[in-house]
């Protein structure tokens, strides 16, 4: 029997809830592009249920004990004394969630001699080491296109409401004034701007789908060009890199992985090339940017704004300087985490484990490191030169 160490992000602070302000949520047949949802054999839980906290438990629980398996799971894993830390040195399976993510260094990995599989419910396995992962033989699992629409939408929301100041402006009615001056001394509109994504795949090239309407130019930077069909479609204009492309953006939304090529990307001198007053979104990952640079940016007035929902390290602490500095709507780590998000990610979760509890092969798609190399989506999007994985 497998011993399964999963680590989620902690309950509601007013516990966990027993009620949904929705009743059910809108079925989905498949992913746009045609890729096939999650297919486990069954679920134990209701789509719309709070399925990433301590008490969802990805919907596992009951599965995994009726196989005799045992399963724990917490919230409790930076610290040298963690439960995580304590409960992965006979661990087989570790999950994982980006948004809570327990990172798998090298050390961490030379502590865990049984670890044969870990999974990142979600997208997204930076917090893995992977040639460490390489070097000990674990296979690593994401649950590929299952939160991609959901990222992709809160991109767009981010960036309108920087561009038309709401966060300010729902503030004045909260605190019970109603001065308009102040709303919209920092409000345009989107229709007619420059944005640009860094990287194009299933985010960017969702982000750049949904935008199209709001009568903006998109342009677009990949390793990858899209085809031309695409890009006559929304009318691309493609970079050969994001140095080539930012100067001439409004707007410019990072959606790329974090590897050793896209590290602090965005410092000062990248930030310095920007159209002064240009708005920066980041849900990717939080060392893409230089978080100084950003606030420096912020606070000289050569960024009119910046929004996004990841940090580093997560969760982050109460003096982290993005929670103060000026003209930012920041979020935690929330966009690949609605409730939507969850019931594909947890079913996604279950269908991974049951391809190895049974020997299958796991899904192409859902591989990053398998055999010894990257595999599958890993080796479309990631490198090893450089470890990502650090505490």
């Amino acid at each position: 029997m497998a011993k399964i160490v999963c680590v989620l992000y902690d309950d509601p602070v007013d516990g966990y809830p027993t009620s949904y302000a929705r009743a059910d949520l809108p079925a989905l047949t498949q992913y746009p592009g045609g890729q096939a949802l999650p297919t486990p054999k069954a679920i134990d839980f209701r789509p719309g249920e709070l399925l990433g906290s301590v008490s969802g438990a990805l919907g596992l629980r009951e599965f995994l004990q009726d196989l005799g398996h045992t399963l724990v799971v917490t919230s409790d894993k930076d610290a040298p004394d963690s439960v995580f830390e304590r409960e992965l040195v006979d661990a087989d399976v570790v999950i994982s969630q980006p948004f809570w993510p327990a990172y798998l260094t090298a050390e961490r990995f030379a502590k865990a001699p049984k670890l044969k599989l870990a999974i990142t419910a979600g997208i997204g396995s930076d917090h893995v080491d992977l040639a460490a992962a390489i070097a000990h033989g674990v296979t690593v699992a994401e649950v590929t296109y299952c939160n991609s629409i959901s990222v992709a939408e809160h991109v767009v929301m981010v960036i309108l409401s920087l561009v038309r100041n709401y966060i300010p402006s729902y503030q004045w009615v909260v605190k019970g004034g109603w001065n308009i001056a102040d709303c919209v001394a920092r409000s345009y509109d989107l229709e007619g701007m420059v944005v640009g994504t860094v990287a194009a795949g299933r985010i960017g090239l969702a982000v750049l789908r949904r935008l199209a309407p709001f009568g903006v130019q998109l342009h677009y930077t990949d390793r990858h060009r899209l085809p031309e069909a695409i890009e006559r479609e929304l009318n691309l204009t493609f970079h050969p890199n994001a140095q080539s492309m930012v100067p001439v953006c409004d707007v410019v939304t990072i959606n790329a992985p974090l590897h050793p090529e896209t590290e602090h990307l965005f410092d000062d001198t990248l930030i310095a090339t920007m159209k002064r007053g240009a708005y920066l979104i980041n849900t990717a990952r939080a060392r893409i940017v230089d978080r100084d640079a950003v606030v420096r940016a912020l606070e000289s007035g050569q960024l009119a704004g910046y929004a996004g929902d990841v940090w580093y390290p997560q969760p982050a602490p109460a003096d982290h300087p993005w929670r103060t500095m000026p003209h930012h709507g920041m979020t935690p780590h929330i966009s690949g985490s609605s409730l939507s998000a969850q019931a594909r990610y947890a079913a996604g979760t279950r269908e991974i484990l049951e391809c190895w509890f049974d020997g299958r092969p796991i899904r192409e798609e859902y591989l990053i490191v398998d055999g010894g190399k990257l595999a599958g989506a890993g080796a479309h999007a990631y490198s090893v030169a450089k470890t990502a994985a650090t505490v």
